[in-house]
């Protein structure tokens, strides 16, 4: 038996490889080469060649011949040579590849036959009934093995079923084979082809010629074997029928489209070369019209005449310049179609691209109404915002206006007092400026009591009276603005819970006051100097004539006065203890129609001392009489704590709500009436609210309550007199 390599059980055997110019017969030797042949061995390169046709009017000459066969070799002999393969090269012509390769193979004793499988299109089914690789599988002898390769792989294979014949046996063989005889009748009918227009062979000098055109009709039987010829077209003059064969041309023609790929090259020379042969066949049928039969019984044809060769030669020229017409008109059409096909595909790829350029559009002119949508709202709000904006500060200046025009008036009437308490100047007694020196002894520091914002304090006597003189400091900022309003205050004013002032000084800006035993009452309440501590008594009693001389100062005719720098240190006490306000340099005239709760008087600027004025104040410069409120609730919130005002009012807020408001009280004074200090701490937070509409009024409802606390007092003084510890 054969192995994959070659190598058989009576020696070495012969490998054969088919080829020709496609690709499938390089893959064929590069299989046989790896699975039949070992290094050294040696293939034989079989290539049939057709014999040409004279109808045709083609010829090849032996330097034509020698010329293809090393163009075709030429790639099969490099990869041999590096294979380390012997070749050898064998061409040979034939009117049939299959029966040629068969024949090499039955003359050679060729044991292993190697053939590439054919390309099957469209146009081989139509025009080719079978192919090469099937034709030699069922040709080849039975003593040799047959591989058909495809891509690499064997795709067909026909086993040997007999021993290679002996060199005396294989003739009988080769001719006793019914395929074998078959196969030559075929050949012989190939080579009949050339008999009507060339030089008759050998084998056909009797008076019986057979039809070269039997292999044309598609039933593949000798013409022989028909029943009845009037199936051949016959025409009246002898010729063969041009109807028949344009008619078969349109046929192939009718039927080329159906071929798929018909665009494609060698879609085109497969179809042009098999409809050539069609055309060439139907020509040689048409031909048959010359014969008639001689024995129908012997199977036979025989010339009826002898037609004449210059008409037939005419009629295939012109034959032929038709099928070139009707080719030349085919392959346009397929050059036009593939160009219609590309031009189809170039605007169905234009629309695509354009759709989609639509969409992008149509989204992007949808996303700029949306935005334009939304701007469009925008500057309808913005619009909107800035008409309300308009006539906001249209009211806002016709407002301005109108406060201005008040105020030029109020400024009018504040200058027609000014005017008035300047005269009263003369009420006041005028001191020489050597008079204060003398009593002062040249401002000693022996004399000096204390010291102020505005200027230091000297005790001293003046007319036999005690007096307090308070002197201008000459680098003080405001001192000037501060003499002026003290001295047009108190020379109009008289209460018992004011300061009274004696005269004054202008050209030095010294004031004369009434002397205060008992200095202030910061100093009683921080017990500055060793001072005695004051009774619980004695605290409620001074917080009531507080209240009742700044409410002198608030219902001052014809214009309330707002003090704003209501302090514990701007509260003084005679040797009674009786307190009285002083310090009203920065006290200011406010209009009566601006001196309520709910419009204030705005100043440009805040003063006072810090964690004494009012916030409202701070913040917005509008001026109020409760501004003096929120000072006197800090300072009652003092009174009875003796504590420094920094958050003071937080923690009596928290002890009150905890109920150890005790812890907070004075602890120098041992017997608090706390339920009274508890109300007392109340009205004094009421009065330190940072709202200012938030504060209860002083005279409706400040006032009459510490009124209350005073009888309350008194009524518990020991001895109803004054006392302190």
């Amino acid at each position: 038996m054969l192995d994959h390599k070659g190598n058989g059980d009576k020696g070495q055997e012969t490998v054969a490889v088919a080829i020709d110019k496609d690709k499938g017969s390089q893959i064929a030797l590069k299989w046989a080469v790896d699975n039949l042949l070992g290094k050294g061995k040696s293939v034989t390169l079989l290539h049939i060649k057709l014999k040409t046709s004279s109808v045709l009017g083609s010829s090849y000459t032996s330097s034509d011949n020698d010329k293809m066969g090393k163009e075709l070799f030429l790639p099969f002999r490099c990869f041999c040579t590096r294979k380390d393969i012997q070749v050898t090269e064998i061409v040979q012509e034939d009117s049939d590849v299959s029966k040629g390769i068969c024949d090499y193979v039955k003359e050679h004793m060729i044991e292993n036959l190697v053939v590439g499988s054919s390309v099957k299109n469209g146009f081989v089914r139509k025009f080719k009934t079978t192919d090469v690789p099937t034709s030699v599988s069922k040709g080849a002898p039975e003593f040799c093995n047959v591989y058909v390769i495809s891509k690499g792989k064997v795709v067909s294979q026909r086993s040997a079923t007999a021993p290679v014949p002996s060199s005396g046996s294989a003739a009988t063989q080769h001719y006793s084979d019914p395929i074998d005889v078959h196969l030559m009748q075929n050949s012989g009918a190939h080579s009949a082809v050339m008999s009507p227009f060339g030089a008759l062979s050998s084998s056909m000098e009797d008076d019986t010629i057979k039809s070269p055109f039997i292999r044309s009709f598609p039933t593949n039987q000798s013409y022989g074997e028909m029943s009845d010829v009037s199936d051949l077209s016959f025409v009246s003059s002898g010729r063969p029928s041009c109807d028949r064969m344009i008619g078969s041309i349109d046929q192939d023609l009718m039927m080329a489209p159906r071929v798929s790929n018909c665009s494609d090259t060698d879609g085109r020379m497969s179809f042009g070369s098999q409809l050539s042969n069609s055309l060439i066949s139907d020509a040689n049928n048409s031909f048959l019209g010359v014969y008639s039969s001689s024995s129908m019984d012997s199977g036979h044809f025989s010339w009826s005449g002898a037609p004449n060769m210059e008409e037939i030669e005419a009629e295939m020229r012109r034959l032929k310049q038709e099928l070139k017409q009707t080719m030349d008109l085919y392959s346009t059409a397929c050059k036009e179609a593939l160009c219609a096909k590309q031009k189809a595909a170039e605007l169905n790829k234009w629309k695509i691209e354009e759709e989609q350029k639509l969409e992008e559009a149509r989204t992007a002119e949808e996303a700029a109404l949306a935005i334009a949508e939304k701007e469009r709202q925008k500057c309808k709000a913005a619009m909107e915002k800035a008409d309300a904006a308009q006539r906001m500060a249209e009211l806002e200046s016709q407002k301005r206006k109108y406060a201005e025009m008040k105020a030029l008036k109020e400024a009018e009437e504040r200058k027609k007092l000014q005017d008035r308490l300047s005269h009263t100047d003369m009420r006041l007694r005028r001191y020489a400026i050597e008079e204060i020196e003398i009593a002062t002894e040249h401002f000693s520091d022996s004399r000096k009591i204390g010291e102020g914002g505005y200027g230091p304090v000297y005790k001293c006597y003046l007319d036999h009276t005690p007096v307090a003189v308070k002197v201008l400091r000459p680098d003080a900022a405001q001192g000037r603005a501060q003499f002026q309003q003290e001295v047009e205050v108190l020379s109009c004013i008289r209460h018992p819970n004011m300061v009274l002032l004696l005269g004054a000084c202008p050209e030095y800006g010294c004031l004369v006051y009434e002397y205060m035993a008992n200095g202030s009452l910061d100093d009683l309440l921080f017990r500055r100097g060793n001072t005695p501590v004051l009774s619980w008594q004695l605290r409620f009693r001074i917080a009531a004539e507080i209240a009742t001389g700044l409410l002198f100062l608030h219902q001052t005719k014809p214009e309330p006065l707002v003090h704003r720098d209501l302090k514990p240190g701007n509260i003084l006490l005679d040797r009674n203890f009786v307190s009285k306000i002083s310090d009203v340099g920065l006290a200011r005239l406010v209009p009566p129609s601006v001196a309520d709760d709910v419009t204030q008087y705005r100043m440009t600027s805040a003063a006072g001392t810090f964690c004494y004025i009012d916030p409202e104040y701070q913040q917005t410069g509008m001026l109020g009489i409760k501004s003096d409120v929120y000072s006197f609730g800090v300072m009652l919130l003092q009174i009875i704590t003796a504590k420094p005002p920094m958050g003071l009012m937080h923690h009596v807020e928290r002890a009150i709500e905890k109920g150890t408001l005790a812890d907070m009280l004075d602890p120098e004074v041992p017997d608090w009436p706390l339920e009274e200090a508890l109300t007392f701490a109340k009205l004094a937070r009421g009065c330190a609210e940072l709202r200012r509409k938030d504060r209860p009024d002083l005279a409706t409802v400040v006032l009459p309550e510490l009124n209350r606390l005073r009888t309350f007092a008194e009524e518990r003084m020991p001895g109803g007199v004054s006392t302190i510890y």
